[in-house]
């Protein structure tokens, strides 16, 4: 219960976002008696014409020019050009978030303090010995394996701009280690513990697991479908994004975070000016805007690049919210990770990566460096299989291809963080000047 309270709490404050952005500009755009009525529209001059911010009394030249500045100066606002400035920025932004979920905690008090007795009662559970410990140490173990995937997909849809794939780095591998290891072994009725955490191979091989696609599929279904119930839910920020834009009418202050969405609708009055990948960025956004339910599930069912251009569709076209993240959650977490789990576990076919690894050998001049420290990460890991549980020898030689993919997760993790700082401390700054031109406008008006 208390899991899904959570989650209602993120989608309502998602919704309250959606809220917030309109409610101001609604405001702006409320008829005085005795003016004509305004027109609100989604068009990208709209801000233009109106001239309804701080560059009042600007021309269009003067205004594009002062928004190019603010967004130079912003842009700069990273820690190898300004640390200092960037960090002050940076808790300066993460202040005001931490005391934004505090009060929305706050105003949902009491499903906080229901939420706060469920998890003392299970912590209460937890701690007191009896019989039932078995049962809670299992949840506690599934629950902790569903959030641990359930983050990482949210991670890799959200990225915060480092393009940081988690299905890559954690899922992709984790799948193709469990590939490896029931062709190695036979089967799939791995001793738990140690499994998840390690792979050991049985001492006798359950018949109802021996090693197939159909059972390698199911062996791994849960951590897949965690990871892509995360994926969609990352969707959800620019879906409320462009719905706030579109009810409230286009805002200037925005248009760093729809620049794609509206330069794509400047390039459609011009089609000579599209290029192949506009075309399939319109192809999207007519199959979003037309199917509906079926076209969102085609969309997020097939692995590409364009979903996050398919989410900002639906938020403009006023796609309902169950319609567009019940589609996204189907094709994401169900028919999209079945196509990525097949394609991984065929690709890790032991017969078809012993193959690969004797082509590589072909390769002039490095092919034959390249071949022998991928057969001797292939041999360490077979070794590592038929190891008995909690012998670790075997596996503290260590291996070349291992410490390079190690480093290479540590310096992802490392650059995902410092995307986060800089990310933060570029939201206060434009918290800023939001700030002054509602400030002026107030003055001008």
């Amino acid at each position: 219960m208390s899991g899904f309270a959570v989650l209602q709490i993120f989608i309502y404050q998602l919704q309250r976002l959606s809220h917030n952005m309109s409610a101001p500009l609604k405001r702006r755009n409320e008829t005085v008696p005795g003016s004509p009525p305004s027109v609100v529209t989604s068009s990208v001059n709209h801000h233009k014409s109106n001239g309804d911010n701080s560059t009042i009394g600007m021309s269009p030249p003067v205004e594009d020019k002062v928004r190019e500045m603010e967004r130079a100066e912003r842009e700069s606002l990273v820690l190898w050009r300004k640390p200092l400035k960037t960090l002050n920025y940076f808790s300066r932004e993460l202040w005001i978030n931490v005391i934004t979920y505090a009060q929305t905690l706050f105003k949902h008090r009491i499903t906080v303090f229901v939420s706060i007795l469920v998890c003392a009662a299970f912590y209460v559970l937890y701690t007191i010995p009896g019989p039932h410990q078995q049962y809670m140490q299992a949840g506690k173990s599934e629950i902790s394996w569903c959030l641990y995937w359930v983050g990482l997909g949210v991670l890799s849809s959200v990225g915060l701009g480092t393009g940081l794939h988690t299905f890559l780095l954690y899922l992709g591998p984790h799948i193709a280690s469990v590939t490896l290891a029931a062709y190695e072994c036979g089967g799939l009725n791995f001793p738990q513990p140690p499994y998840p955490d390690e792979i050991v191979c049985p001492t006798t091989v359950d018949p109802r697991w021996a090693a197939s696609i159909w059972n390698i599929m199911s062996k791994v279904r849960i951590e897949s479908m965690m990871w892509g119930a995360g994926t969609a839910l990352g969707e959800l920020p620019p879906y409320f994004m462009a719905r706030a834009a579109r009810l409230s009418g286009y805002d200037p202050d925005d248009e760093d975070d729809l620049a794609e969405f509206e330069e794509l609708q400047r390039k459609k009055e011009n089609p000579e000016m599209l290029d192949t990948v506009d075309r399939l960025k319109v192809f999207v956004e007519k199959l979003v805007e037309k199917v509906g339910f079926f076209g969102i599930l085609a969309c997020a069912s097939i692995p590409n690049p364009l979903f996050d251009l398919a989410g900002i569709t639906c938020g403009h076209f006023l796609v309902p919210f169950w319609t567009f993240f019940g589609a996204t959650l189907l094709g994401k977490a169900v028919i999209k990770m079945h196509i990525q789990k097949v394609f991984v576990i065929v690709a890790f076919n032991e017969t078809l990566l012993a193959r690969a690894v004797d082509l590589l050998g072909n390769i002039p001049v490095v092919g034959p460096r390249l071949q022998e420290p991928f057969s001797a990460f292939l041999v360490k890991q077979k070794e590592r299989l038929h190891r008995e549980g909690g012998d670790s020898s075997s596996g503290s030689e260590g291996n070349i291809l291992s410490a390079i993919f190690e480093k290479f997760v540590v310096a992802m993790i490392i650059y995902f963080v410092v995307s986060i700082i800089n990310s933060l401390a570029q939201s206060y700054h434009k918290r800023l000047h939001s700030k002054s031109k509602r400030t002026t406008k107030k003055s001008k008006d």
